[in-house]
């Protein structure tokens, strides 16, 4: 009896591990590359300064939290990104869907960012979450929160 289940086991490992192989990861949604390629944009406006684009992309009524806690108004986070040269690299981005008109982005990021002055570094490696609304045909960020990863790898 063993025998048998050893060779059961030696014909029926290989087609489970081709079927596995064969099964392919869930295609992004709509909503998943939407909002991806939102978010996206949104980074590339920030990295190079474009105030116009974040002007369109953010609510009236957009509300900011710093990694150190510290909340922001719509036109602080205007004055300061529209200035541009924040170097963030994004990984890992999900979407989680909150109704059919808003949205969480998730995601995590390695700020590279020359210390300020009198502040010192922000910590390197962080976690952003976003929260994006549909107005009208158009999504826009209504809320943007930064979480400290890991603190020291400067």
């Amino acid at each position: 009896m063993p025998n048998r289940s050893i060779a059961l086991s030696i014909f029926l490992l290989p087609a489970l591990i081709l079927t596995a192989l064969s099964q392919t990861p869930n295609s992004p949604t709509e909503l998943e590359k939407t909002l991806i390629s939102a978010e996206t944009n949104f980074m590339t406006a920030v990295k190079k300064g474009d105030p116009d684009f974040l002007k369109r992309t953010l609510t009236e009524d957009f509300q900011f939290v710093g990694f150190d806690g510290q909340l922001a108004s719509r036109q602080e986070i205007l004055d300061q990104l529209s200035e541009g040269g924040l170097d963030v690299l994004p990984y890992d981005m999900k979407v989680i869907p909150v109704n059919d008109d808003a949205a969480i982005v998730t995601y995590d990021v390695v700020l590279r960012v020359p210390p300020s002055d009198d502040q010192g570094p922000p910590p390197r490696y962080q976690h952003f979450s976003t929260t994006w609304v549909k107005q009208g045909d158009t999504w826009k960020m209504k809320f943007f929160q930064m979480t400290v990863s890991h603190w020291g790898d400067w």
